[in-house]
Formats: structure tokens, sequence, C-alpha cells
């Protein structure tokens, strides 16, 4: 932050220099020159410095402009950011809308979501899918509070239903269609005017979305367009359009970027928006290309319609025991999307079975533990061992374990009783888990899950 008056002072410097000196020293710059230096998030190692030049976001802009012309060329276009100006995707949608001319707003306080949107009234968001679970879990829970959580839940099924329907080009049953009306009117036109009332799109990157929540908000009115890319990419390699969309992928290229599959499956990228080296650390640089190929880390495949899915991280797969390769993100992220649940890490690298750390959402929580006949304000430490806590995340656990065959299912849990933030170092500034650190922090909660006897501990049925 700037401190009080550094602005004033920063103005007052400048006031004796020419238009004309300002205008030369701005043409000096040409599109290999660096524009920024962005460390990469930490989530699996330690910190490298992404050289990105002003050809990468300029050129990255000018063609994702063209390509979501439907999304940023339209009249009175405008857009709230959730993400800190210290992720590049941020950065780089900053950019796209001083050239598409765009309205931007910003408010990285995820606790003013709802109030935000309400008063800026954007026509598209730019969020991290933690944002979409949390205006999905906030309206579940208010629901639940007034008494009516069991039509919302109706609510819910129908929209994944009819949304789901559409996409693969079944017809639509008549109860399904008198269904999707009257919830309509009951219930979606109230979250359409809680979100602002003119968000039409919304694009979502950083992390795994997961269908059940595209096509929910899709059911909205609200297309939300995954799209995929690293700090070292400048944000977006591949971005779902507008005219052609497939909830549950990351999309197509987009113009001015290749992609291609390695024979293990990693994805690598070459093109306009690759950054040019890793700051003064020529042996990552070299590490990380092959060719004019960078290689992103990333596991994926393309279907036969040339969309892109994401389906684990090469470093973050688990090998049991048994030899069982395992990708966590494929039990994490529906496990993350129960309200209660803050962030959950699956565990069992050369271990007899998959087990998880589970900590709580303080912010969701007491409303939750409110709707449920318990004390609303009761402590991270007692929800942490409280029964019916442990039954909703076992409930979670339960749903994650249907998607995954048995060898790869998560057999026991431990709830934590601490938060996992940013300011913990367990977060990165784009809310994603630092693994490395967190298995390093609570190794003794893991070994205990391992070794203390099944009676003491949360078990899991899946």
């Amino acid at each position: 932050t700037m401190a009080s008056g550094a602005l004033d002072t920063l103005r007052a410097g400048g006031v004796d220099v020419a238009d004309e000196e300002i205008e030369r020293r701005r043409n000096l710059a040409v599109g290999s020159d660096i524009a920024t230096l962005i460390y990469t998030s930490g989530s699996t190692g330690r910190p490298k410095g992404c050289v990105l030049t002003h050809s990468n976001f300029v050129e990255l802009a000018r063609n994702s402009a063209k390509a979501l012309e439907e999304v940023v060329n339209t009249p009175g276009a405008s857009t709230l950011l959730f993400i800190t100006t210290a992720h590049v995707f941020a950065r780089f949608i900053s950019i796209l809308d001083v050239h598409a001319g765009v309205k931007t707003g910003h408010q990285p306080d995820t606790k003013q979501l709802l109030p935000a949107l309400g008063s800026f009234q954007p026509t598209f968001l730019l969020a991290v899918p933690r944002v979409f679970e949390k205006v999905y879990n906030s309206a579940e829970q208010k629901a639940e509070a007034g008494g009516k959580g069991k039509i919302f839940r109706a609510a819910a099924h129908t929209a994944i239903e009819h949304s789901t329907l559409l996409q693969e080009g079944k017809k639509v049953p008549l109860g399904t269609k008198i269904k999707f009306a009257l919830f309509d009117k009951l219930v979606y036109s109230k979250l359409r005017a809680a979100m602002g009332g003119r968000v039409t799109y919304a694009v979502s990157g950083s992390a795994p979305l997961g269908p059940r929540l595209g096509h929910f908000f899709h059911s909205l009115g609200v297309t939300i367009l995954e799209g995929y890319g690293l700090t070292e990419t400048t944000a977006p390699a591949t971005v779902n359009l507008a005219k052609k969309s497939k909830i549950g992928t990351v999309g197509p290229v987009l113009p001015g970027v290749g992609v291609r599959l390695a024979d293990d499956g990693e994805v690598e990228v070459r093109g306009i928006n690759v950054f040019k080296e890793y700051w003064q650390n020529a042996e990552a640089t070299a590490a990380a290309f092959d060719g004019d190929w960078f290689k992103t880390g990333d596991l994926g495949s393309f279907d036969d319609e040339g969309f892109l899915t994401i389906t684990g991280r090469k470093k973050e797969i688990i090998v049991t025991a048994g030899g069982k390769n395992v990708s966590p993100a494929a039990l994490e992220d529906p496990i993350r999307a129960n309200p209660i649940v803050g962030q959950v890490v699956v565990v069992g690298d050369q271990k007899p079975f998959i087990s998880a750390l589970v900590t709580l959402d303080p912010e969701m929580l007491p409303t939750w533990l409110g709707n449920n006949g318990l004390a609303a304000d009761m402590t991270l430490a007692d929800a942490a061992n409280n029964p019916a806590v442990r039954a909703e995340v076992q409930r979670a656990i339960d749903i994650a374990n249907k998607g995954v065959s048995r060898a790869e299912s998560i057999r026991k849990f431990t709830i934590l009783d601490t938060e996992w933030t940013e300011a913990s170092g367990h977060l990165t500034p784009k809310l994603s888990i630092k693994r490395n650190v967190i298995l390093d922090d609570f190794a003794d909660a893991i070994e205990d899950i391992y070794t203390v006897p099944v009676t003491t501990t949360n078990v899991s049925l899946g």
C-alpha cells in the first residue's frame, strides 16, 4: 500500500517535467523490453521470478480482446476483479480492459463480495473458483436460515440438470422445463439481482472450477468461461469462448498460442504469451523448456473438438505404497465445494491408503452451525471435534469418493483446528494451497492418521 501523501509527493515531483519528455521516454520502450517481474506462487516449491515483456501483455491482450469480443467489446462493459494484482491473472485483465475500454473495479476482499457486486453492477466477472463457491454457499446457507433450504437444493439440482442436458444436445423434458421456469422466478432471478443484475459472463482461472458450479451459474444466465494458464504464460493459454464453450474443460487454445501434449500427457505451451526467462536463474529457465516449448508441469488431454481438460499437476501426483497413481485435485475440488470446508489437502504418498487434512471455513461455519441447531459461536477447536461437523465433512468426502476408484478413495481424514491463510504461509495470493509447506508443517498430523487407532480418528467409508 502507498503511504499517506505519497501520491501527492509523486505528482509534485513530476510538475516540472515537460509532456514532450514524458512522451520521448515512453516511446523508448519496445516489445522485447521487460514489462514486469512476477514471482510464481510457490505452491510447489521456491518462487521464481518470471520475466514478462511488453509484447507478452500487449499481443495477448489484443488477441484475447478479439477472441472474447462478446464479453469485453460490448457497450457499457464493466468488470469487478476479486484477485489481487500480485497475480498475473488480474494484471493481464487490467491491461486487456484498458485495450478494450472496459470499466474496471477492484475488490480483493471476498468478505465484501456481494455488497461490491450490488453496488458496481458489472457485466462480467473475473475470479478464482473459490469466489464462485462462496456465492453458491452463501446463497444456500441464507436459504437454509430462512427455512427454504429444500427449495434451494431442488432449484440447484434443476439448474444443473437443465444446463447439462442443453450442453449434451439432449431434449429437456417438459417437467424439467416447468420446474426451471418456476425456479427462475423463485430463486435464479434473486441470485442474478444479488450479483448486480447485469452479469452475463464470468471468467474463471487459476484452479479447476468443476462442472457442478459451471452448470449452476449457466442456468442463472451467467456463462462461466473457464480458462487455463500460469504466470509463465502471462495468464491465459486457453479459454472457453462465448461461441465455443464446454463446461468442464478449460477451452480451446487462444490465437497466437500453441499447446501440445508430451508423451506423458504434460501440457506444453509456446507463443506470444510465453515468458522470457526466470530472473537470474539460467538453470531453471533451461529446465523449463523443450526447445521453445514451455513445460507447464500440468497434465491434460484434448477432446476431438480441441477443448483442453487439465487432469492434474505432474509434481503433485501421489503414488501409494501399492503403486496406485492418484491426482489430489480430483478429490480436493469436490470436497472444497462444501460450505463448511475451508481447505483440504489429500495425502498418501508411499502410504498404504489415501487420507486427507481438512480445515473449516470460519466465514461459513457460524451460519451452518446455526442452521443445524448448534452454537453459532463454536470455536474451530470445538467444531473440529463436533459429531455433526464431522458428519458433514464425511458427507463431502463420500461425494468426492464416488468420482474415483476404491484404491484412489479417501479412507481416513482429520479436521484441523486451525485456518490456512496467506498470512499463515499456507496459501498463495490466489488462494491456492502451498502443498509442500502444509506437508511439512502438519507432518505430525499426517503421521497420526497412519498410526493412531481407527476408533480415535475420522474414518471415511467411501
